[in-house]
């Protein structure tokens, strides 16, 4: 659950940057990877916050928990290989996410395990495993232009992808409705517990 409070919003805070830049750095440097230089020249292949933070779409996931970075703009026509790039730099952003919660998680039990565990940790810690792991599970959705979307282009047929990709005018319509229905969490909840779940089997055969 989040915490909606001032306590919570401020906690809350570095673990809805670090999941925003990291997810879109992931991008940049996978497609930096296979050939596409365009990250790079345009200032997205850094860690910095202000190349990748829109001030609105931050505010608007802190407040509304809906919102959004600046995209990655990249040029598959650049790529060495098309489909694997595509798929390489679609599933980085959500995999770097995983990454973070998973350090983050084994960073709580090891402060646990040290005495070192105060309320304040815990709550940026927790924070900073959810907003990950949600933003993994969000971008997968297999609705354009989400990660999930441009995975499922590049498995389904010519014709199928282009009707796939049709639905991106349409996509900030859908997601909110989306979000007055019950059926994101529905998703969501089930799949958080289960990364939860496999995370803290590993980490209790590390520690």
């Amino acid at each position: 659950m989040f915490d909606f409070s001032l306590t919570g919003l401020i906690a809350g805070l570095p673990g809805l940057v670090i999941a925003l830049v990291i997810h879109e750095y992931a991008h940049a440097k996978a497609a930096d990877v296979m050939g596409d230089f365009t990250p790079r020249m345009t200032g997205r292949l850094t860690l910095n916050p202000m190349a990748h933070i829109d001030p609105i779409g931050l505010i608007m996931l802190l407040v509304v928990r809906f919102g959004w970075a600046k995209p990655v703009m990249i040029n598959a026509r650049n790529f060495r290989n098309w489909r694997q790039g595509e798929l390489l730099v679609a599933v980085a952003g959500p995999v770097a996410n995983l990454i973070v919660a998973f350090i983050s998680l084994l960073a709580m039990a090891v402060l646990f395990k040290l005495g070192m565990f105060s309320e304040g940790v815990r709550l940026v810690l927790s924070m900073m495993v959810l907003f990950n792991i949600n933003f993994a599970i969000f971008n997968m959705l297999p609705l354009p232009p989400l990660d999930g979307s441009k995975v499922l282009m590049v498995l389904l047929p010519g014709r199928l992808a282009y009707k796939l990709m049709s639905l991106e005018r349409y996509s900030f319509i859908i997601l909110i409705f989306l979000m007055m229905t019950p059926f994101l969490t529905m998703i969501l909840i089930p799949l958080q517990r289960l990364v939860l779940s496999v995370f803290n089997l590993i980490i209790g055969v590390i520690i």
